[in-house]
């Protein structure tokens, strides 16, 4: 039986980015009411990225990739809904300076603020436990507090029709607004259970070098973060994949955590992202 091609994608301001295999397009709803659409090919990943089908490689190759896609994605969606443009290389700057944070508190924080209390946990494997509990905390927290705040809000509405409309293409449904009610607003394949793969496989990586120094600890999280994400990517590979009850257990905490990613679209936000899928879906 052949599998049907994988969609992802992600929200932008005021509407969706989806990409196939071949092709990325963003919808986004302009202020006067109107929709833009924006579709681009994309050579296949094999093409743009050696080592596309080696497993845990093609993790780092597809969080370059992805990471690629979704600021150019970012800037024509701003640029669509009447935000102030942005270069490329403002762009580039500001995920540049997003990712510098995101590694520091997420991944450097939590080994440092373990290390002021290593000497109460004298068992090692302890020290990467409460290590990663305390990853896991920052960032089901900082989502939290994102959660709050009206505009982001919003965006995560964009993010649950997104997420529905992948739902119709994989139910083989009919693309349409009314079919889609009722369909989940969570993914097994979303960024957010990647988040929290990552979190889970730092803690068992990490716990095989020890507990040496912290600038040690430093340069070894730093170092293993393309190992991490590529651990990662195999297991939301799995999960979105297989049915067994394991694998299902697995991804159960991410699609919690996307309860605090994701609001119920309204129809207006549906029919955006409905739009995403016929352009990215359309032959040329």
């Amino acid at each position: 039986m052949n599998r049907l091609p994988l969609y992802g994608g992600q929200a932008v301001i005021e509407g969706v980015m989806l990409r196939g295999p071949s092709a990325m397009a963003i919808a986004v709803r302009r202020p006067d009411g109107d929709l833009f659409v924006h579709r681009q090919r994309l050579k296949p990943a094999g093409e743009r990225w050696r080592g596309w089908r080696l497993p845990f490689l093609r993790g780092v190759v597809a969080l370059a990739d992805s990471l690629g896609l979704g600021v150019r994605a970012l800037l024509i969606s701003a640029e669509a809904a009447g935000e102030e443009r942005l270069s490329p290389w403002q762009g580039a700057m500001i995920v540049g300076l997003a990712s510098i944070l995101a590694v520091g508190l997420f991944m450097l924080l939590p080994t440092v603020a373990v290390g002021g209390i290593a000497g109460w946990l004298t068992w090692p494997a302890a020290r990467h436990v409460v290590e990663g509990i305390l990853r896991l905390a920052i960032l089901v927290g900082y989502v939290a507090l994102l959660a709050r705040m009206p505009d982001v809000a919003r965006i995560f509405a964009y993010h649950g029709a997104e997420h529905r409309v992948i739902h119709l293409v994989e139910a083989d449904g009919e693309h349409t607004v009314a079919a889609s009610r009722g369909l989940p607003i969570i993914h097994p394949r979303c960024g957010t259970s990647f988040l929290l793969f990552v979190a889970a496989a730092s803690v068992l990586l990490f716990a095989f070098f020890g507990w040496p120094s912290l600038w040690q600890r430093v340069l070894l999280r730093l170092a293993l973060l393309p190992v991490v994400a590529g651990i990662a990517y195999e297991a939301i590979r799995l999960s979105g994949r297989s049915v067994h009850p394991w694998v299902r257990a697995m991804a159960w905490p991410g699609l919690w955590m996307q309860r605090l990613t994701t609001r119920e679209p309204d129809d207006d936000q549906v029919e955006v992202a409905l739009a995403a899928l016929k352009a990215v879906t359309s032959e040329d």
